[in-house]
C-alpha cells in the first residue's frame, strides 16, 4: 500500500470488456410484472425502467460522459487507510478560496460537472474572478473510485476528518466546505474538527428532525407544514434507508448483480427527490443520472456506499456541533424541509435562503442558484 502522504494522477479507463458486459446483462434481464393498484405508490412502474432501460442500453455513450469526467484533474491518495479518489480543479485565479465539495447517496463527483467551471472560473462563466474557488471535490470513502471501505468505521465523523486531512495535505490552510445529503453532514463535521482552517460551511440539504410537540408551543403554519413533509419521509420514502442501515451486505448480491436493479433502485431517489413536473426524471438531464449509475456500477460499489448508513446507525452517537459560520439552502422539492430555529441550536446560520424551485440534487437540478448561493455566502467572508 502506498504511504498516506502519496497523491497520485488517476485516469478514469473502463475496459471495453465491462460495458460489454453491461450490455449484456441489461439484455437479459428478467423483468417483474406491475403490482396491483397505484403504481407509482408501490415503486417504479415497469415501462418506466424498461424504457430507462432501452435509452441506457442504446443511446447514452459512456465514453463521452468518461472523458468529461478525466477533462479534470483527478487523484488518489490514501487517509487513514482508506483510498480517496478526487478531482482537484485549480481556478485560474491565484487568491481563490479553497473549497471542498461533497456529495451524499445516491450521489457522485458526476452532479458537479454543471458547477465545476462557474465556481473554479468565473470570470469565464460572466461572474466576477474575486468569488473564484480551488475545487477539491473527493468521492466518499466507499463510494465510487473511492470504494470500497477498507475496514468499519467510515462514519460522517471520521469521513470528515479524513477529508479534513486531505486539504491539509493538498496544503490548503484556510478553505471552505459545502455538501448535500451526506455531503451535508460530512461538510458540518469538516468545520468541527477543523475550526481554525474552515472558514464556512455550506450546505443544500439540512435535516433538522422534529415533531410538533417539540416546536409548542409556538409552532407557525409554515413550521408545521415542514414536520409534515419530514414525516412523510420517514413514514413512505425512507425504506431505502432501513435496509441500508441494516443489512448493506444482503443488498449488495442483488444490485452488484443487476444493473437495472441498481438503475431502479437509484432512479427512484431521482423521481421522489427531485423538483420534476410529473412522476418522471424531467428535472435532470437523463445524461447525467446514468453517469451516477454507471460510476455505482462500474466499480461495484452499491454495498459498499450503503456501509455510510450502516457506520452512522450503529456507530458512537456523537453529537455533531459546527461552531463555524454556515449557511443554508434550502430548495423546495428537497426531501427535507429544514426548520430554522432548530438548526440554530446546533449551527452558526449566518446566511438561511429559500429556493422555490429544485430539489436534492441542487447541483444538477439549480446550478445557478446553488452557484450564486455559495458565492453570495463566502463573499461575506473573504
Amino acid at each position: 500500500m502506498p504511504s498516506d502522504e502519496d497523491i497520485a494522477p488517476f485516469t478514469i479507463s473502463i475496459p471495453d470488456a465491462d460495458l460489454d458486459d453491461l450490455a449484456d446483462r441489461i439484455d437479459r434481464t428478467r423483468w417483474p410484472v406491475d403490482g396491483p393498484g397505484a403504481q407509482w405508490a408501490r415503486g417504479l412502474p415497469v415501462q418506466f425502467v424498461r424504457d430507462l432501460a432501452a435509452y441506457w442500453r442504446t443511446e447514452y455513450d459512456w465514453r463521452v460522459h468518461e472523458a468529461r469526467l478525466n477533462a479534470f484533474p483527478q487523484f488518489t491518495t490514501f487517509v487513514d487507510g482508506q483510498r480517496v479518489h478526487f478531482l482537484h480543479v485549480r481556478s485560474p485565479e491565484p487568491d481563490a478560496t479553497p473549497l471542498i465539495v461533497t456529495h451524499g447517496w445516491p450521489g457522485s463527483i458526476a452532479e458537479f460537472l454543471r458547477v465545476i467551471g462557474p465556481l473554479s472560473d468565473p470570470r469565464a462563466h460572466g461572474g466576477d474572478p474575486r468569488d473564484a474557488f480551488h475545487l477539491v471535490i473527493p468521492s466518499i470513502p466507499g463510494f465510487g473510485f473511492s470504494g470500497p471501505v477498507s475496514e468499519p468505521g467510515w462514519d460522517t465523523a471520521r469521513i470528515g476528518a479524513a477529508f479534513a486531512a486531505l486539504m491539509a495535505r493538498l496544503g490548503y490552510t484556510r478553505y471552505g466546505a459545502q455538501g448535500g445529503d451526506w455531503g451535508s453532514m460530512i461538510s458540518r463535521w469538516i468545520g468541527a474538527t477543523d475550526p481554525e482552517r474552515v472558514v464556512g460551511v455550506h450546505v443544500n440539504m439540512l435535516s433538522t428532525p422534529a415533531d410538533a410537540e417539540a416546536l409548542a408551543p409556538d409552532a407557525s403554519a409554515d413550521e408545521q407544514e415542514r414536520v409534515a413533509v419530514n414525516r412523510r419521509y420517514t413514514t413512505d420514502l425512507s425504506g431505502y434507508a432501513q435496509i441500508q442501515q441494516s443489512r448493506p451486505q444482503t443488498l449488495a448480491y442483488g444490485l452488484n448483480d443487476s444493473p437495472v436493479g441498481q438503475l431502479a433502485w437509484i432512479a427512484e431517489k431521482f423521481a421522489d427527490w427531485t423538483d420534476s413536473d410529473d412522476e418522471s426524471l424531467s428535472a435532470v438531464d437523463l445524461d447525467d443520472m446514468l453517469t451516477t449509475v454507471m460510476i455505482y456500477w462500474l466499480t461495484a460499489t452499491a454495498g459498499s456506499s450503503a456501509q455510510i448508513y450502516y457506520e452512522v446507525a450503529h456507530g458512537p452517537r456523537a453529537r455533531l456541533v459546527s461552531p463555524v459560520p454556515t449557511a443554508v439552502a434550502a430548495f423546495r422539492h428537497d426531501l427535507f424541509r429544514p426548520i430554522r430555529r432548530i438548526a440554530e441550536r446546533h449551527n452558526v446560520i449566518e446566511q438561511w435562503t429559500e429556493f422555490d424551485a429544485g430539489g436534492h440534487f441542487a447541483a444538477m437540478e439549480q446550478p445557478e442558484a446553488l452557484v450564486d448561493d455559495i458565492r453570495r455566502f463566502f463573499r461575506t467572508l473573504a
